[in-house]
């Protein structure tokens, strides 16, 4: 494969605090690019995952629940993955709804093709769901337009302030079932680039969550832009949920969580890092 260095490489991630943060490395110039320019493209999830379809980004966070989809043209980067044990995206509502109940609610999800989606399909096999936006979903409770919503990103710590109620944490019940983290986003690039391509992009994105660790004081204010309204203190608490030491390294553990969780959703693929 050609080691030629590609001029541009666009990296997807979505418009969320901890994404913002792994990426301040290159974002503040903090890291050496090695003669790559690095160019963000920063959605919500479900439009990246769409774009995933149809391989735009070299780069680009995507969830886990829609890699199995394009594995033949990603390989997955064995760090910036977002990972929680015990917690993870929940469903809330104005009133508490037990599972048997929230199986006839309509409930508004992030996308089709999110990690969450996925799950919660896991806990309550079908329902009937609405899409929108995953910045519109805990609105869209509070007004009354939908029973429930699946929140992630912020409103995993926001939704008390609404007056909502949490009916299900899906990141608690994957480690009641299983002891494993909950793996929901991951960070692939694309096979065309070449080995020597992979490797050197996959290192400088390392780097960049290094560097955002070791002067956090300097990546907070950037990531709290993507934050939506957050509070320092509320920010700085989310980006260490989601920025962790499986975010560094997938590890064993991590590597084992994806593949329990595809196999349990019915996706059969073969899992390839970039080493």
């Amino acid at each position: 494969m050609s080691s030629v260095k590609p001029t541009l490489i666009r990296v997807g991630f979505s418009a969320d605090p901890d994404d913002a943060f792994m990426y301040w490395g290159v974002a503040s110039g903090t890291v050496d690019t090695r003669g790559y320019e690095f160019e963000p493209m920063i959605e919500d999830i479900q439009t990246l995952n769409e774009w995933a379809l149809e391989g735009r980004l070299e780069v680009t966070a995507m969830s886990l629940a829609t890699f199995p989809r394009v594995a033949d043209r990603y390989v997955l980067l064995p760090h910036g993955a977002s990972m929680g044990s015990g917690y993870g995206p929940i469903v809330v509502a104005r009133e508490p709804l037990s599972h048997e109940e929230l199986r006839e609610t309509e409930i508004a999800i992030p996308g089709e093709l999110t990690t969450a989606y996925m799950v919660l399909r896991l806990v309550l096999g079908d329902f009937p769901h609405r899409e929108l936006r995953f910045d519109e979903i805990l609105p869209a409770v509070v007004a009354g337009d939908v029973a429930a919503g699946l929140l992630i990103h912020e409103g995993q710590l926001t939704y008390r302030d609404s007056g909502l109620v949490k009916c299900v944490d899906l990141g608690e019940w994957w480690l009641l079932e299983t002891g494993l983290p909950l793996p929901l986003g991951v960070n692939t690039i694309r096979r065309d680039l070449g080995v020597d391509a992979m490797r050197d992009v996959s290192s400088i994105l390392r780097a960049s969550i290094d560097a955002a660790l070791e002067h956090r004081d300097e990546a907070l204010p950037y990531a709290l832009g993507f934050g939506r309204g957050m509070d320092e203190e509320r920010g700085d608490a989310f980006v260490a949920m989601y920025v962790n030491e499986l975010t560094c390294d997938f590890g064993d553990e991590g590597r084992q969580a994806v593949r329990e969780l595809l196999d349990r959703a019915g996706h059969s693929t073969q899992i390839q890092f970039v080493e």
